[in-house]
């Protein structure tokens, strides 16, 4: 199967890539990975758990070692929308700029609309998941060590590891 999630993989991308952005303005970035790559990925999310203390990485990357293909989507030098709506807490787009700092695991403040458009990204990928029958799931860990290892850039990234096989490996973990 693992042409096959390869093939689910790349439609995925297209899928992200295809879908609508806040004025039309992209800032998402998109990568497959397979293979050592997987390995890598995996072995990084067990060993930032256990740097970190944080709980389900050993899990997830247990999950990630068992999948056939992994989209990595984030955000890219996102530029505010500059309409100063306040939907990042801040009362206008220049002052959430100037309060920007990289954090412990992901960057910002991001613009709350760059943030939906990665979410419409994702939310486009995962249903043509869906339309091929590929098990997959949205993981959060994924994506910080998938910056942690360079496999992807950006202030943001997530996760969506995809399997084929007689149970969703994905639940009832």
């Amino acid at each position: 199967m693992q042409e096959e999630l390869r093939t689910v993989s790349a439609l995925m991308a297209l899928a992200a890539r295809t879908a609508p952005k806040a004025v039309g303005k992209d800032y998402i970035e998109i990568k497959v990975i397979h293979g050592s790559d997987i390995d890598r990925l995996s072995a990084d999310m067990v060993k930032y758990g256990e740097e970190s203390g944080k709980p389900n990485y050993d899990r997830d990357g247990k999950n990630v070692k068992d999948s056939g293909a992994v989209l990595l989507l984030s955000l890219k030098k996102p530029v505010h929308l500059g309409s100063n709506c306040g939907a990042c807490g801040f009362e206008n787009c220049s002052e959430m700029s100037n309060h920007f700092r990289a954090g412990p695991e992901f960057s910002g403040p991001l613009c709350a609309w760059r943030l939906v458009d990665l979410g419409i990204a994702l939310g486009s990928a995962v249903k043509t998941a869906a339309l091929f029958n590929a098990d997959n799931r949205i993981m959060y860990r994924i994506g910080v060590s998938a910056l942690r290892t360079k496999m992807i850039d950006g202030e943001i990234a997530i996760g969506v590891p995809l399997s084929a096989t007689g149970k969703n490996i994905y639940f009832d973990r």
